[in-house]
């Protein structure tokens, strides 16, 4: 039985599309949690702390080496009187800083 070129595109591993999936997978998941950052940042702005606090906690969970997640999280934190979990997310966010620098 001979393959189409569909059907090897649909087989783990076979095909450009296997070989380029992980690296679309990154892109998406980068792109989702500047998404959720940008979205912290806008409630951020509007003084919606609560809101800011879950988008950057979202943008972290889905991207944990970004640091302006960690950042924002801890901003929105303090804002909310938060003062232990926000020094902690600034620390994280120095820590992923120091980590990506040459």
């Amino acid at each position: 039985m001979a393959l189409t070129a569909a059907s090897a595109l649909a087989l783990p591993g076979c095909g450009e599309r296997a070989t380029q999936a992980p690296n679309t997978t990154v892109h998406a998941t980068a792109a989702r949690a500047q998404a959720m950052i940008t979205a912290g940042n806008q409630a951020f702005e509007a003084g919606e702390y609560t809101v800011a606090a879950k988008r950057y906690a979202a943008a972290a969970v889905s991207s944990p080496e970004d640091p302006a997640a960690f950042f924002g999280l801890g901003m929105a934190l303090a804002k909310l009187g938060r003062d232990e979990e926000a020094r902690a997310a600034y620390a994280k966010a120095r820590e992923l800083t120091r980590a990506q620098q040459p």
